[in-house]
């Protein structure tokens, strides 16, 4: 997947599976990224897509 692909609905499946979506989004709020990345982790969310959420993750710079 690429970014033009990137459908981050996916990603918020995966995290709803575990029961962490609201943990997730407080890290993307505080811009704690090792968090969100662990999440994603412990979510099975393949590399690639962790990459482009931290990249999200970071353009937004407080715009979130």
């Amino acid at each position: 997947m690429d970014e033009t692909e990137f459908e981050g609905t996916l990603v918020l499946e995966q995290l709803a599976e575990i029961g962490m979506v609201d943990e997730f989004f407080d890290a993307v709020d505080a811009d704690d990224i090792p968090r969100a990345v662990a999440l994603m982790r412990r979510a099975r969310i393949d590399a690639e897509t962790i990459s482009i959420v931290v990249k999200k993750i970071e353009a937004a710079d407080g715009q979130h």
